[in-house]
C-alpha cells in the first residue's frame, strides 16, 4: 500500500484528505504543524506528499524546496495546496512541487493528481 503524508495547518482540510485518499486505497500519514516534517518523513518514508503553502509560520513552499533539495527526499513527489492560485509566482526552478492543487479542491483532481504523480 503507497504511503501519503499530508501536512495541513487545518485539521479539517487534513481530515478531508485522509478520508478521500484513504477511501482510495492509500494509507494517509496527517502532520499539522511543518516544524516536525523531516522527522515524519523519516518515521513514515512516505511515498508522495501533499503539503500546503500556508502553514501558520512557516512557507510551504520553503520546507519543498528543503524536500527537493535533501538526497534523501529528492525523489518524493511534492503537491502543494493552496487557496490563493497567485502564490505559485513564488516557486523557484529548483525545489519546485511536482504538482499544485488549488483549494477548495474538487476529489476527483485530489484523486487524479495523486494517481498521476504516483504513477510518474
Amino acid at each position: 500500500m503507497q504511503k501519503i503524508l499530508a501536512v495541513d495547518d487545518d485539521k479539517d482540510i487534513l481530515e478531508i484528505i485522509q478520508l478521500i485518499l484513504e477511501d482510495s486505497g492509500y494509507e494517509v500519514e496527517t502532520l499539522a504543524d511543518g516544524q516536525h516534517l523531516f522527522e515524519k518523513i523519516n518515521e513514515v518514508h512516505p511515498d508522495l506528499i501533499i503539503l500546503d503553502i500556508m502553514l501558520g509560520n512557516l512557507d510551504g513552499r520553503d520546507l519543498c524546496r528543503k524536500v527537493k533539495a535533501k538526497m534523501e527526499t529528492h525523489d518524493i513527489p511534492v503537491i502543494m495546496l493552496s487557496a490563493s492560485h497567485t502564490i505559485t509566482e513564488g516557486f523557484t526552478k529548483n525545489g519546485n512541487p511536482d504538482d499544485f492543487i488549488a483549494k477548495p479542491f474538487d476529489i476527483e483532481v485530489l484523486i487524479q493528481t495523486v494517481e498521476k504523480r504516483l504513477a510518474a
